[in-house]
C-alpha cells in the first residue's frame, strides 16, 4: 500500500476510534455511576428503581431508573448503543488496517513464528469470533451464577490467551489482540445482550404485558462486566505504541497484572459511589500491580536486565521477509551510522533503553526485514532521524531511495 494512504488511513481511523471510545466509556461510566447513587423515589415502588439530582452547565437535572420498566413508556427514547457499535467497528477496521494490512511490520515475526499474512489475519480474527463464544457461554452457564468463581475463570482465560498469541504473533501483536478479544467482549455484551433484552422488555409493554425482570438483569450483568474490562482494555490498546510493555517474553504477566490493577480502581469508584465508603487499599494493590509490571517489562531492556542483576541475552536468529535481499553496503553504512543508535539490540543514545517501537536496525536482515519502515520514515518523509539529529545527508536519503526503488529489494 502507498504509504502516505496507509498512514492517513490509520489517522483517521484511529481519530475515529478514539472519539467514539470516549463516548463510549464515557455514557458507560455516568450510567453505572447514576446506578451507585440512586435515591428513593415517592413515585417509584420500593426496590424498582429510584432518582438522583445533578447540577451541570448552569441548570440541574432529574435523573429517574425504574429496573424492569415504568407503566408507560414515553414517544421518543434515546437508545445508548452507537458508541459501542462505533467504537468496535472502528478498532476492528483499524486492526485490519494497521496489523494485517502491514502484517510484515506489526504482526508477523519469523523469529516467532515463521507464518504467512493472510494465516495471521485467520487467527487473529478467529480469535474474536471463538473468544466471544467462550466467553458469552461461560456466563450463560453455572458458572455465570456465581461472580467471583466467573471472574477469576475470565482472568485465567485472559492470560492465556495473551501467553499463546505470544507464541504466534510480535510482541506487539499479542498485546493488541488481547485488548481486541476484552473490547469485542465489551461491544458483544451491548449488540447481543443489553439492546436485545431492552427490545424485549419494550415490545411485552406494548403488548400490555409485565416484562420479564430477568432480561433487565441480564443486561445489568453484562454492563458491570464491561464497566471492569474497560481500564485493562484502554491499557492495552495503548500498551502498543510502547515497546518497553510489550517486548519482554513475560507480556502475558503484565496483562495479568493490568487486569488485577484495572478491575481494583473500579471497585473504589464503585464502592466510593454507591455511599459504600472509600476503599484506599484499592489504590495501595493497584499501585503496586502497576509496579511490579514495570519490574517485570525490564527484563526485555538491556539497561533494565543490567539494573535487576540479569544476564543480557543473546539476540536470536533473524531471517530475513520471503523474497527480500540483503541490503548493499552502502545502505548498511548508512542505516547503522544514521539510525542504530537507537535502533538497536542496546541501544547508546542517551535516555533511550530499548528500540523505539520494538524496530531494530542493527543488522543488514533487520534492515531488510524493515524496508518499508525505512521507505516511509526516511525517504517518502523525513521523519526519521527525528529532526535529523544524527545530520543524515541528502545524499545519503538518495541510496537508500534507490535501494527502495520498485523492483530493488526482490531477488
Amino acid at each position: 500500500m502507498d504509504p502516505y494512504l496507509h498512514e492517513w488511513g490509520g489517522m483517521l481511523l484511529r481519530w475515529l476510534h478514539v472519539l467514539a471510545g470516549m463516548a463510549w466509556i464515557g455514557s458507560s461510566f455516568y450510567f453505572m455511576h447514576i446506578d451507585a447513587m440512586l435515591k428513593p423515589a415517592p413515585d417509584i415502588p420500593a426496590g424498582k428503581g429510584g432518582e438522583m439530582w445533578e447540577v451541570h452547565g448552569g441548570g440541574f437535572y432529574q435523573v429517574r431508573k425504574w429496573l424492569v420498566a415504568p407503566a408507560s413508556l414515553p414517544p421518543q427514547l434515546l437508545w445508548h448503543k452507537w458508541e459501542a457499535y462505533t467504537t468496535w467497528l472502528s478498532g476492528f477496521a483499524l486492526l485490519a488496517w494497521v496489523y494485517y494490512g502491514a502484517s510484515d511490520l506489526f504482526l508477523i515475526d519469523p523469529e516467532v513464528a515463521d507464518i504467512s499474512a493472510p494465516v495471521a489475519a485467520a487467527i487473529g480474527i478467529g480469535s474474536l469470533v471463538l473468544g466471544w463464544v467462550a466467553y458469552d457461554r461461560l456466563c450463560k452457564s453455572r458458572l455465570g451464577d456465581n461472580e467471583v468463581a466467573l471472574g477469576a475463570v475470565g482472568f485465567v482465560f485472559v492470560v492465556l490467551l495473551a501467553f499463546l498469541f505470544q507464541q504466534v504473533f510480535s510482541g506487539r501483536g499479542a498485546m493488541i489482540h488481547t485488548g481486541a478479544v476484552m473490547a469485542t467482549w465489551m461491544a458483544g455484551n451491548v449488540a447481543m445482550i443489553i439492546i436485545p433484552n431492552q427490545r424485549k422488555v419494550i415490545s411485552a409493554l406494548q403488548r400490555g404485558e409485565a416484562p420479564d425482570p430477568a432480561l433487565g438483569k441480564a443486561g445489568k450483568v453484562r454492563s458491570t462486566h464491561n464497566n471492569y474490562l474497560t481500564l485493562p482494555v484502554l491499557f492495552l490498546m495503548l500498551a502498543n505504541h510502547y515497546p518497553i510493555l510489550w517486548s519482554t517474553p513475560y507480556a502475558f504477566v503484565v496483562v495479568a497484572l493490568v487486569l488485577v490493577a484495572g478491575a481494583v480502581i473500579r471497585v473504589f469508584y464503585n464502592l466510593r459511589h454507591s455511599g459504600r465508603g472509600n476503599a484506599w487499599w484499592t489504590w495501595a494493590v493497584a499501585a503496586a500491580c502497576l509496579l511490579l509490571a514495570a519490574v517485570v517489562s525490564l527484563t526485555s531492556s538491556p539497561i533494565g536486565r543490567e539494573r535487576l542483576g540479569l544476564a543480557t541475552s543473546e539476540p536470536g536468529n533473524t531471517t530475513l521477509p520471503r523474497g527480500m535481499a540483503p541490503p548493499p553496503d552502502q545502505v548498511v553504512e548508512v542505516v547503522i551510522g544514521r539510525c542504530s543508535m537507537c535502533h538497536a539490540a542496546e541501544p547508546v543514545w542517551a535516555g533511550i533503553a530499548i528500540a523505539p517501537k520494538g524496530v531494530r536496525l542493527d543488522t543488514p536482515e533487520h534492515i531488510a526485514r524493515q524496508a518499508a519502515a525505512i521507505r516511509l520514515q526516511a525517504v517518502s518523509s523525513h521523519a526519521m532521524p527525528p529532526n535529523n539529529i544524527t545530520r543524515m545527508e541528502p545524499e545519503e536519503r538518495r541510496i537508500l531511495a534507490q535501494w527502495l526503488a520498485p523492483g530493488r529489494p526482490a531477488r
